[in-house]
């Protein structure tokens, strides 16, 4: 009997490009702009989460309460500002060489991100992903982003994999628990600023540097053609 064939599926910002800290700089200039103080560290431990989910921590940590009049305001500043910064975020070390590998060797992958396709779009040219070629699943296509399985299923589906026989490569604690929700395999990176340990205890399977630390592990993951 044939082996089931391994696919990924991947994260974007802070795992195929170098975006995190673009994002986190936008949303604490969003939320300035609206007059609410947040300190830099606690926004970046939110990045990849749902805009839902992301209000519901603002009442947590600022005791404001985010009507969806200004809930929507807020994202839009964020993707003006994030907007402004696009033009220098660039691939993390090996992304390309990366997704070509697997090209080459016939593994079918796809990216699956909390981020919509307004602010998605630019990093993706960086990739040389072209979103009519390859599967790119975002916010605006799931009705929950992750932690939520959602993202993850339907780029699964997308490719016509089941879930069960991918691997879930991302960089945030976000990714590892929507991974084990959806019922794959979490792979991390640490090219987001998470530490191991705390991808680990999220569900991590193993976790890497960077893109070109996965590329040079492959092997381990059953990225074989």
């Amino acid at each position: 009997m044939r082996a089931r064939q391994v696919s990924f599926l991947f994260d974007l910002d802070g795992t195929l490009v170098d975006s995190v800290y673009m994002h986190v700089l936008a949303w604490h200039e969003a939320l300035e702009t609206e007059g609410i103080e947040l300190s830099v560290w606690r926004i970046h431990r939110k990045i990849g989460m749902s805009g839902g989910l992301f209000t519901n921590m603002l009442l947590r940590e600022t005791g404001l309460a985010i009507d969806p009049e200004r809930a929507e305001r807020l994202r839009r500043l964020h993707a003006e500002a994030y907007k402004r910064r696009a033009d220098r975020i660039r691939p993390l070390p090996g992304a390309r060489e990366l997704l070509s590998y697997l090209t080459e060797a016939g593994l079918p992958w796809a990216i699956a991100t909390s981020g919509r396709m307004e602010t998605a779009g630019p990093v993706l040219a960086t990739l040389g992903v072209d979103p009519g070629r390859v599967p790119v699943i975002t916010r605006d296509k799931v009705k929950h982003a992750k932690p939520d399985p959602d993202l993850f299923l339907a780029a699964a589906e997308a490719l016509s994999q089941p879930i069960e026989g991918a691997c879930v490569v991302g960089d945030s604690i976000w990714d590892m628990l929507a991974a084990r929700r959806a019922g794959g395999l979490g792979v991390g990176l640490l090219s987001g600023g998470y530490g191991e340990d705390e991808l680990v205890r999220a569900s991590a399977y193993r976790v890497y540097e960077d893109p070109a630390d996965l590329l040079k592990h492959i092997d381990e993951v059953g990225g074989r053609g």
